[in-house]
């Protein structure tokens, strides 16, 4: 009996290293894929062998399929999602994004991959009607959420012409055990939960009433990993997350409780980003039929313990900024 082999990018890192272990779990053969730039190696599931490199480089890429036989089943996750930094690093979020996701293509194409999984995210929305449907027509207002679109249109475009089918997921605001803390640019819970161990306060752009649905990425990963084995999922978009809507601020207060200490918030100046963002997820539930949602506030007590357990992390500093006006003091 053929077994199934599944090839994960970004397996290092956040999102992808829990669906590569639920892809394990499936039964599947696994091979991840990542740089490192975010990812930690220590995050790779048991049994997933590990090829370093960048998917940005046709010839890395074309070479996993030389080295593996051929992939079933391509799960792309690898990206760089800090979309308000993307106005601020426009070359690089379409290199890192765009012209690695069309290199996994081209290769899914021409080795007949069965599935092509892509998690895009609720960026390419822009600023709608809420909740967001998969039936709003996208609007993308920022240069992360025009590189997820031009991805799932390329996707439509190659399921079109060469017959590649496909299913994307739109997360929201994901966090969880494994999310990279010292990432001082995206993940506000990894931000809020790091500066906490080293009894800082937490920064808050403006007033702190924007509004996401943060997603425990339990919610998440197992469905991901399950698209192949879901028949209404060929071809199809979801929303995918949490329907509970929270404010940044409410945010910062649940944290600290999750740590036992004293919320201290420091406000920032306002940036350019969505106000309130939050999905509707209808017709994930109809073809997937999840379970309950983890509720917020154990997700952050879980994910608290993981934190306390690794202790604080150095935030990094993103070297490659293209454009540095308007771009918040607290990035410079």
């Amino acid at each position: 009996m053929h077994q199934e082999r599944a090839l994960v990018t970004g397996a290092a890192g956040f999102i992808g290293s829990h669906v590569a272990r639920h892809c394990r779990d499936l039964g599947m053969q696994v091979i991840g894929a990542d740089n490192l730039s975010g990812g930690d190696p220590a995050n790779v599931p048991d049994g997933v062998p590990l090829e370093v490199g960048d998917l940005t480089d046709p010839a890395f890429v074309d070479g996993l399929w030389e080295r593996h036989g051929g992939f079933d089943y391509v799960y792309h996750l690898a990206a760089y999602a800090a979309e308000g930094l993307s106005h601020f690093v426009r070359r690089f979020n379409y290199q890192t994004n765009l012209v690695a996701s069309v290199n996994l293509i081209n290769a899914s194409v021409r080795g007949r991959v069965r599935r092509f999984v892509f998690t895009s995210s609720i960026a390419v929305y822009g600023t709608g009607q809420l909740p967001l449907g998969e039936s709003t027509i996208p609007h993308p207002e920022d240069p992360y959420g025009i590189s997820k679109y031009a991805v799932e249109l390329d996707l439509r475009a190659a399921e079109a012409m060469f017959g590649l089918p496909f299913t994307v997921f739109r997360p929201h605001n994901v966090y969880g055990e494994a999310q990279n803390i010292a990432d001082r640019y995206r993940n506000v819970v990894g931000i809020f939960m790091n500066r906490l161990l080293q009894g800082q306060s937490m920064p808050v752009f403006g007033d702190g009433l924007q509004s996401r649905a943060f997603s425990h990425v339990d919610d998440v990963a197992p469905y991901i990993a399950a698209a192949p084995r879901v028949p209404a999922s060929v071809n199809a978009t979801y929303n995918i997350g949490s329907d509970t809507v929270t404010t940044v601020r409410d945010l910062a207060h649940l944290i600290a409780a999750a740590f036992g200490r004293p919320p201290v918030l420091e406000h920032l100046e306002a940036r350019n980003e969505v106000v309130h963002a939050h999905a509707d997820h209808s017709r994930f539930r109809a073809d997937f039929h999840p379970r309950s949602e983890v509720p917020l506030e154990v997700g952050l007590r879980r994910m608290a313990d993981w934190v306390r357990s690794r202790g604080p992390a150095v935030p990094t500093v993103f070297k490659g900024i293209e454009i540095h006006d308007k771009l918040p003091a607290s990035w410079r």
